[in-house]
């Protein structure tokens, strides 16, 4: 049996102004690495044995803030990038509703149905994702693995973890910096923690944002 701690990366500027993101590469903001900070102090507290992370820069700097924490080398896994939001990464959230109207409010009421523009479905990143972990629950039996990914993936992972589908994508909030923690042994997960942000609470500049 692994031990995932599942994390999402720190803030960037573009979380906080509602800018779509996807495969686009952004840094972390000041108070995104202050969030990567904090999580790699609360993985050090529990002997991570192995770290992996998407190759995006965002989620790579908060990896290697974390890996600094726990001693580890990092490791870039495809399996956890994030969702490629086609036509609309690179664009502010306003802008998408004026232009994709009818894509934006399927994405909003019935996300396991949308059809952005030249973009990944939700379907195709939950199915590399878990294949992804899959390997390295057989890789890291009986171990504390570390991940580093974005949003989507930790809102698809979290909910097949929980037995759910697609369909409850915005029934589950993943903020910025934190931390999802359950058991995988190649069969059914169990849930630990969804959305810790406790880790966080001392941070002078920590908000409630959208979920974004």
């Amino acid at each position: 049996m692994s031990l995932f701690y599942l994390v999402r990366h720190g803030e960037t500027d573009w979380n906080r102004e509602q800018v779509f993101r996807g495969r686009i590469d952004v840094a972390l903001n000041r108070h995104g690495r202050r969030q990567a900070q904090a999580a790699a102090e609360r993985l050090a507290e529990v002997a991570v044995a192995a770290l992996y992370t998407s190759p995006l820069a965002r989620a790579r700097e908060t990896a290697d803030t974390i890996a600094r924490g726990c001693a580890l080398q990092c490791v870039t896994d495809e399996a956890f990038i994030d969702m490629d939001f086609g036509q609309w990464q690179g664009l502010a959230l306003l802008e998408v509703k004026a232009r994709f109207p009818e894509a934006y409010r399927i994405w909003q009421q019935s996300p396991e149905q949308a059809h952005i523009p030249a973009a990944e479905s939700l379907a195709a990143v939950k199915e590399r994702a878990v294949a992804g972990l899959t390997k390295l629950a057989q890789r890291h039996q009986d171990a504390a693995v570390g991940i580093v990914s974005h949003r989507v993936v930790c809102k698809l992972v979290m909910a097949w973890a929980l037995g759910l589908d697609e369909s409850a994508f915005w029934r589950i909030r993943q903020d910025t910096g934190c931390i999802n923690t359950f058991e995988y042994a190649g069969q059914s997960p169990v849930v630990h923690t969804l959305n810790d942000t406790c880790h966080l609470t001392h941070l002078s500049e920590q908000r409630r944002e959208a979920d974004f």
